[in-house]
């Protein structure tokens, strides 16, 4: 119906007023949804699945811990006058430490030795005695029992004389002990027992020294991983690499599976494993806590992403690959494992296929997408 029909003419100027701003309603709403059918590209950042070495890895947490510890002892007792070495030094082994009072020490030397002198001399009388009566004896000038009797005697100074060695030597350690020297090369820790205090033969300790060169770090794995573990050792040594630091930026060291305990502990279903590493430079620490990978082997082809890139969901996880027309395409894959920021990938993907690793959450199949090169221009893309 026109405004030029009869029928048009016949209706009253109200009832065309209304007819004409319905019909301009439902032109504005054709049109309102021809807008909203034009859905703007999804802003994603994408890498490539690409092929390369991925190594086949435990990864858990350890402590270090030096592979000697000596809480240095006294074991004689004495006044402390002097120790050689500074708090928190390295020391050689046989380096000396403290110096205890020699003097009473020296002193019971001399004395055993004059007594070693003194019954040495008389039993080399005795021993002339007895030699004497041994030939009177033959001519009958003396009775058995006399020779017997002198004999006898030679014989306890004799024993005397090896008593009186002994006891020689003893005051000769003891003296020597006088001198507490370093039984390991290692880092001292505190002085426990300062100059001038008393140390008492096997009491307190006087420090503590930790050997940190080489060292060790202690970790446990689960005991079901045991097999794996003693599968790859028994092809070849196993690298153990370590950051000292907890945020996983500090520098990483590489050392060797020292240790397998030979039990699995019942309490927590897992087994205790040590490492050994240089530590030339110092940067592992009794007490620390690391990061430790435990390396059983390196696949030298395997298909991977960034982790990022994968998505789980209700159907198992998925990626999302961008094809040559700019759209998504939601692909289900089956991940090995994840090492680091790297997910390895036994199906689903193709070397040189591009990925979303971030803005998946505003995707859906089909949708076009924009790619964003830098993250951090990325903004709100998830």
């Amino acid at each position: 119906m026109t405004p030029s029909t009869p029928v048009w003419s016949a209706l009253s100027r109200s009832a065309r007023t209304g007819i004409a701003a319905a019909a301009g309603a439902v032109l504005a709403l054709a049109c309102s949804g021809a807008k909203k059918s034009e859905v703007p590209p999804v802003p994603v950042v994408t890498a490539t699945a690409k092929v390369q070495p991925v190594s086949m890895s435990l990864l858990t947490v350890g402590s270090v811990e030096p592979i000697e510890s000596v809480a240095v002892k006294a074991q004689i007792s004495g006044v402390i006058t002097r120790a050689g070495f500074a708090e928190g030094e390295d020391v050689k082994a046989g380096q000396l430490l403290f110096q205890i009072d020699s003097r009473p020490l020296a002193a019971a030397l001399e004395a055993a030795a004059a007594q070693l002198a003194k019954d040495s001399a008389q039993a080399a009388n005795a021993q002339t005695q007895a030699a004497r009566y041994e030939r009177l004896v033959a001519k009958d000038f003396v009775t058995k029992e006399q020779y017997d009797a002198a004999r006898t005697q030679a014989d306890v100074f004799k024993s005397a004389v090896l008593a009186d060695s002994a006891a020689v030597e003893q005051a000769k350690l003891n003296l020597a002990y006088a001198s507490i020297t370093a039984p390991i090369a290692g880092r001292t820790g505190s002085i426990l027992l300062k100059k001038g205090n008393l140390a008492k033969a096997n009491d307190l300790p006087l420090v503590v020294i930790n050997q940190l060169r080489p060292i060790r770090v202690t970790f446990a794995i689960p005991g079901s991983q045991l097999p794996l573990v003693q599968k790859f050792a028994a092809q070849a040594p196993l690298q153990v690499l370590v950051r000292p630091t907890r945020d996983g930026t500090g520098v990483e060291m590489k050392g060797r599976l020292s240790f397998v305990d030979n039990s699995v502990d019942p309490g927590t279903g897992t087994v205790t494993l040590k490492a050994e590493f240089a530590n030339d430079e110092g940067l592992l620490w009794p007490g620390q806590f690391v990061d430790a990978e435990l390396v059983l082997t390196v696949e030298p082809a395997a298909m991977t992403v960034p982790a990022a890139a994968v998505v789980t969901g209700q159907q198992g996880p998925f990626v999302f690959v961008i094809g040559a027309d700019g759209k998504a395409e939601k692909r289900a894959v089956k991940v090995n494992r994840t090492v680091g920021g790297t997910t390895v990938l036994d199906e689903g993907l193709q070397t040189g296929e591009t990925v979303v690793v971030d803005g998946q959450m505003r995707l859906v199949p089909g949708a076009v997408v924009q790619v964003k090169t830098d993250p951090a221009q990325q903004g709100g893309a998830r």
